[in-house]
């Protein structure tokens, strides 16, 4: 198994959705299902959502889940 520091390093795809009421900013990582985060501004969204990946990722090696590898596209 990898180490966080390694998995965070890995480029998994981001998903960022502006809110249709212009609140803010959702963003996901599809690749590691349930993480998400949000923020009022892009810039709030995008550090929020490292710290959710860093979180999610921590959980599951703590876990020890199965943590998938990106897509190959």
């Amino acid at each position: 198994m990898k180490t966080l520091e390694e998995y965070m390093n890995i480029p998994y795809k981001m998903e960022v959705v502006k809110d249709t009421e212009g609140k803010g900013y959702a963003v996901s990582f599809p690749e590691l299902k349930g993480c998400f985060s949000c923020g009022a501004t892009i810039t709030s969204a995008l550090e929020n959502a490292e710290d959710a990946k860093k979180e999610w990722l921590a959980a599951a090696i703590g876990e020890e889940i199965t943590i998938p590898e990106p897509a190959q596209k």
